[in-house]
């Protein structure tokens, strides 16, 4: 059930010397860095991942708009496999005073195995090799009960929490 109200957390991560990374060690996963993704592919992503969490801002853009946002020049998506097969996404967007994780999550026959943690940690991991002076993410009590924890573990601070009436677009 929807709750009434919308509960979001913004963090930051500072100093790459928080970074708490927690990689699963399985050489069957990979990172793979989508050149002009597509949108039907993204979609793809977006819809699988939030779908249980239910995640509308990239449903309620027409192709034209999805296709502009993905394909921008500060933004980066990648795409996290197990033995080939697609397990999660995350889309990083890096802007002049921050690296912004923007999407992250894996796929529900994902969860419980340490794809989450792993994901995070090479989001993180790329944004500090890219020159991030800092990095930002929020997350909301729609979404999965790990993501603010493993927030934290990896070492993000919350800078500031808001408390809003849940938005109709929710309740759809």
């Amino acid at each position: 059930m929807l709750p009434d109200t919308l509960i979001t957390y913004y963090l930051e991560m500072t100093d790459s010397a928080h970074f708490q990374p927690a990689y699963v060690e399985n050489s069957a996963i990979t990172l793979e860095r989508l050149i002009s993704p597509e949108v039907s592919f993204y979609r793809m992503l977006y819809n699988t991942v939030g779908e249980t969490y239910g995640w509308r801002d990239r449903r309620l853009m027409s192709d034209v708009q999805l296709h502009e946002a993905i394909n921008a020049p500060h933004i980066r998506v990648y795409v996290l496999r197990v033995s080939g097969e697609v397990a999660g996404y995350v889309e990083l967007g890096f802007y002049a005073d921050h690296a912004q994780i923007e999407y992250i999550g894996v796929f529900p026959s994902f969860h419980g195995n340490g794809c989450g943690k792993h994901l995070l940690s090479a989001a993180i991991a790329e944004a500090w090799r890219e020159g991030a002076p800092k990095i930002c993410v929020h997350t909301c009590n729609l979404d999965s009960d790990s993501a603010l924890p493993n927030y934290l573990k990896r070492g993000f601070a919350i800078v500031e929490t808001t408390e809003e009436p849940m938005p109709d677009r929710y309740r759809i």
